[in-house]
């Protein structure tokens, strides 16, 4: 079974190396609530992404980026001593919060517009428009691993509001106009048009035969 998040993210851990190479990046990031009990070939989601533990101290893990997760995501972005958002995989003994989220980044997302409504903070994001099919209004979405509710839409972007618990405990607070961040769809959305198209195919075969 593929590793799975719930959207919740647990701390905020920050970039202490980045060692840049054609073969792609090893980083290393400090962290503490998720140290606990960790291990060798963990999975950790670090902004949405899901990163494998190559190594680790008391407070501290290593992983290995892939080129085709760096071509995807914001972790080519990323800087030393950038706090980044951090999660562990789900056990059979975790409590389901969120939604189901893979770790599996779908593109990059720029930040249009902020707005502040009372209490809460508006981001507007835009992203590739053949990724916009997923969202819909009151549906949920994955901002740099985040599970955030999508209170507008339009034919270019998708707007979400924080209140001030989760603007304390995710990075989007830290973010301004301009900036990126990760996006993962609905993995549900996604199977359903993917059984759709099948079946379109296999009344189309069937019609052909008549």
């Amino acid at each position: 079974m593929s590793n799975i998040f719930t959207g919740l993210i647990e701390e905020k851990g920050k970039v202490i190396t980045l060692t840049k190479s054609i073969n792609g990046y090893k980083i290393k990031i400090r962290a503490k609530k998720i140290m606990e009990n960790i291990k060798k070939g963990d999975s950790i989601a670090v902004n949405g992404v899901c990163l494998t533990v190559k190594k680790f101290s008391l407070n501290e893990f290593e992983a290995d980026v892939m080129n085709e997760t760096l071509k995807r995501s914001n972790l080519k972005r990323l800087k030393i001593n950038d706090e980044i958002n951090l999660e562990k995989s789900l056990t059979l003994n975790s409590y389901l919060g969120g939604h189901l989220v893979t770790g599996d980044v779908d593109c990059e997302g720029k930040i249009i517009k902020i707005i502040k409504d009372g209490f809460a903070i508006k981001y507007e994001i835009e992203l590739e428009k053949r990724y916009l099919k997923y969202i819909v209004e009151k549906g949920r979405i994955t901002v740099d691993g985040a599970s955030l509710t999508v209170i507008d839409n339009t034919n270019r972007s998708f707007t979400v509001s924080i209140i001030p618990h989760t603007q304390d405990n995710i990075i989007l607070s830290n973010k301004k106009i301009g900036d990126y961040v990760n996006i993962e769809t609905d993995l549900i959305a996604k199977h359903i048009e993917n059984l759709i198209k099948n079946e379109e195919k296999s009344i189309e075969k069937l019609l052909k035969k008549f």
